[in-house]
């Protein structure tokens, strides 16, 4: 039976760089040849084939959290969307306590994302938007509201702001909404992902396993972070590289002895060639 490989991109497959070795690029493109390799990730299409740019997944790629599900060829499998009056009423929430979002989505047809920011911006926000320069994705919004199809509202700061906006939050929106309250392990700061509650990455592996026909004690997955808890609780193999935070190594099927810098998902993957 062909396997399926699933990973995630940022601190597991990428570099730090986000870049990829010719290494990985070379693993990858034998593994395809017998096997399903894809990403469950965070970013969005766009920065996602910015990444990998020649190599392409040959599985439906999980995007965006887990919001969105699609094809190399842009065919939508499946999109987990916040309402726009939701997200609305997010952004004049937020507003109270002295912060607004950004809200990613996509246009009123087909696939081309947006990305909205607000004119007022605090220091970690900032330093978020200094990824995103000359983004063809990005726009200034003012009034801060939402487009009509929302996959996420994220906001950057600090705990002691976005701790009591989550409380909030939660108790205005219940569960109509996925709160992901999270450390930026790696720059500073904390962000609050406000999600479709099936908006994650372990949904999303059960849709992309009904898709292909796959039970999902049959997938692998690789991972990083907290946010990879989900879908390495979900699958019957999970690998986090050896930078993995300790609170997903516990959940791991194994600890692998190399780093997202060391290519760790190739190293493992050259099993299977």
């Amino acid at each position: 039976m062909r396997r399926l490989f699933i990973t995630d991109l940022d601190h597991t497959f990428l570099r730090s760089d986000q870049s990829i070795s010719e290494f990985s690029r070379d693993t990858i493109s034998e593994l395809t040849k017998n096997h399903l390799f894809t990403v469950a990730t965070a970013r969005s299409f766009h920065k996602v084939g910015e990444f990998l740019g020649s190599l392409k997944p040959n599985a439906p790629m999980i995007l965006l959290d887990g919001t969105m599900i699609a094809t190399n060829d842009k065919k939508i499998i499946d999109l987990k969307l916040i309402s726009q009056e939701i997200s609305d009423e997010i952004v004049s929430e937020a507003i109270k306590f002295g912060i607004y979002p950004f809200i990613i989505g996509l246009e009123d047809v087909g696939m081309e994302e947006l990305f909205w920011y607000p004119t007022i911006l605090n220091v970690y926000q900032k330093e978020v938007l200094q990824n995103y320069k000359n983004d063809p994705r990005l726009a200034l919004k003012e009034p801060m509201r939402a487009m009509k199809r929302v996959l996420k509202v994220v906001f950057f700061g600090t705990h002691e702001i976005l701790k009591p906006l989550t409380d909030h939050l939660k108790s205005i929106f219940g569960d109509a909404l996925e709160y992901k309250l999270s450390p930026e392990n790696y720059g500073g700061g904390w962000f609050l992902t406000l999600l479709h509650p099936h908006g994650d990455k372990s949904h999303a592996i059960i849709t992309v396993a009904n898709y292909l026909g796959y039970e999902v004690g049959d997938i692998t997955v690789f991972g990083d972070s907290v946010n990879d808890i989900g879908m390495f609780e979900l699958c019957g193999t999970s690998m986090a590289v050896s930078n993995a935070l300790d609170g997903l190594k516990t959940h791991a099927s194994e600890v692998l002895p190399h780093s997202n810098d060391e290519d760790a998902v190739a190293k493992y993957l050259t099993r299977f060639l």
